[in-house]
């Protein structure tokens, strides 16, 4: 289809305005700085690598958890691929749910959405816990001992972590400017300790200061061969997909960029080989110094696996004046890191929720857009009071769940990545002949992303359901309805969307009728443009910019204008025959 670069107003008859977010806040480096930020790296492999190394009880990768960090960074770049090629064609807030909506129904697209939404609620709670511990861990270092013996206490850290939530939730209402600047903040913080980090464990395993189990790195160690892809890879990639999630929180912040088209896409690509970069040094030093063993700092003991920073950094910084300076900047980066990670993971959410309402896929009081702000009001205040009142309910429950959320999440990222990278395939399916390069990148690339999401997806949840597979600390299995606990919480968070999804098409089912937001793909007829303009570039009405799909009958065409079949490049006259 065909349609023009100008600054003109977009002809035709758009579904919808323009959603009232700030336009041209965000440019490629900021956009770059909230998708890194996003992912939390310190935090991400505090959380992750142990469970990467071990878990069920015995050694997963073990000294190979780098070959899976590498391993996993294939998919996330494939489904990379997609956002940005999907970015192009509709750069909308609500991503998954937008594109999945356009290139398999309302029904799709709304579990793509729900599948978000889901991921960001359940992952809340472990960072605000984190974020919690972290923060008495952090006076403690500073010297008030009295408040670094509370990073045990489940009642205070509860307390804290709640508060950074309504904390990050006030900045997130703030404004999407506010946001970014602080995340230039944190995201400095965070990389330059995990530069520090690496670099002392690994200068101490090479000077032969190392501690008992310590590892000479080896190139094998980036090779996955001799794993088991059942047992061992696809439990291992998904909880690594883990560390890499929240890249596409650059995407999701589209309208609000200054090249909505481009750079929420190249920040997408960027984010993920800056991680891709971190995550393999980090992971390789980690493995170097600690080992793999089941007892001490080993990143095979499972006392470790909640956090492995918490157990390496004592014994890696030592107690002197520069080994406490060392211990309190780890502090400090985990604690950045989850609480930025904290503010970016409330971005997207109520980005997608207020998409989802402008289509009507849930209630439009969630599409309200704070006047002075420009932020999603009801959206993003909802995404704080849902993920306060979550973490709640699991710390009440049993805190040995936060620790089943890893895993869980990593099946909802599987799933709705998945969707994306499907999605942009089939949405491109009748022009993937035009080049080799639309063949490859919006066809091939994001259909291997999405299938090796899926085959993760399917042997993962098999081994989480496993009732051994996740055990407290008095070593009883972790269980709910007689299943592993991070199968059932996975496979609860889907069933769950499905019920409210259920639920509102009685209620309001404009949406799942086609009548907000149609199914299109790459080949619907668009206006032609003007002919001074000589590149074709393809847009969808709501995307707010110049290029207006029009209907195969021409119903929606304006008088006078001329519809063009992007995949021939010719007008089309009669009741959509060229």
């Amino acid at each position: 289809m065909s349609a023009t670069e100008t600054d003109a107003a977009p002809l035709g008859y758009p579904e919808t305005a323009s959603k009232g977010l700030k336009g041209g806040a965000l440019g490629l480096l900021s956009s770059v700085v909230v998708g890194t930020a996003s992912t939390a790296p310190a935090y991400s492999l505090a959380a992750s690598l142990g469970f990467v190394v071990a878990g069920g009880g015995a050694i997963l990768a073990g000294v190979k958890a780098p070959a899976i960090i590498l391993l996993a960074f294939v998919p996330m770049y494939l489904i990379a691929l997609a956002y940005q090629e999907l970015n192009k064609a509709e750069p909308d807030c609500g991503t998954t749910f937008t594109w999945a909506t356009r290139a398999f129904g309302p029904v799709t697209g709304w579990l793509g959405g729900w599948g978000i939404v889901a991921a960001d609620v359940i992952v809340m709670a472990n960072l605000a816990q984190i974020a919690g511990s972290y923060s008495f861990t952090f006076l403690g270092d500073l010297g008030w001992d009295a408040a670094g013996n509370l990073d045990s206490s489940t009642t205070w850290t509860t307390v804290a972590g709640l508060v950074w939530i309504a904390v990050m939730t006030w900045i997130c209402y703030r404004g999407i400017e506010v946001s970014a600047r602080i995340q230039y903040v944190l995201l400095s913080v965070e990389i330059l300790v995990l530069i520090i980090f690496s670099a002392v464990a690994l200068g101490r395993v090479y000077s032969g200061n190392g501690v008992d189990g310590s590892l000479h790195p080896a190139w094998s160690w980036l090779w996955p061969g001799g794993l088991s892809v059942a047992d061992v890879i696809a439990p291992a990639l998904l909880t690594a997909v883990f560390i890499y999630w929240g890249w596409d929180t650059a995407v999701s912040v589209n309208e609000e960029s200054d090249d909505p088209a481009r750079t929420p896409g190249r920040a997408a690509i960027l984010s993920t080989l800056l991680l891709l970069v971190t995550y393999a040094l980090v992971s390789i030093a980690a493995v170097a110094f600690a080992g793999v063993g089941t007892t001490g700092i080993g990143l095979g003991n499972p006392d470790n696996a909640d956090d492995v920073f918490r157990s390496i950094g004592p014994v890696l910084f030592g107690s002197s004046t520069l080994g406490h300076i060392g211990l309190l900047l780890l502090s400090a980066s985990i604690l950045t890191s989850a609480s930025a990670s904290t503010q970016t993971t409330i971005l997207p959410t109520a980005r997608t929720t207020l998409s989802m309402a402008v289509y009507k896929a849930i209630p439009t009081s969630f599409a309200k857009i704070h006047p002075r702000f420009l932020t999603p009001t009801v959206s993003t205040i909802a995404m704080g009071l849902a993920s306060m009142l979550f973490y709640g309910i699991f710390t009440v429950i049993s805190p040995s769940l936060l620790t089943a959320l890893v895993g869980s999440v990593g099946l909802m990222i599987a799933f709705y990545y998945g969707l994306t990278g499907f999605a942009c395939s089939w949405f491109y399916r009748r022009t993937l002949h035009h080049t080799r390069r639309d063949f490859f990148m919006q066809g091939v690339l994001p259909s291997l992303g999405g299938l090796i999401l899926l085959v993760a997806f399917v042997y993962a949840l098999k081994s989480y359901a496993e009732v051994d597979w996740l055990t407290d600390d008095d070593g009883n299995n972790v269980t709910i309805f007689g299943f592993g606990a991070v199968a059932v919480v996975g496979v609860v968070a889907i069933l769950l969307g499905l019920v409210l999804m259920v639920v509102w098409r009685l209620r309001s089912p404009a949406f799942f009728k086609g009548q907000t937001l149609p199914r299109r793909g790459a080949h619907d007829l668009v206006l032609a443009g003007p002919e001074t303009v000589s590149e074709p570039v393809f847009r969808l009405p709501d995307s707010g910019l110049p290029g207006i799909v029009i209907a195969r009958d021409l119903s929606n065409l304006p008088e006078g204008a001329t519809a063009v079949d992007a995949s021939t490049r010719e007008e089309v006259e009669d009741e959509g025959t060229p």
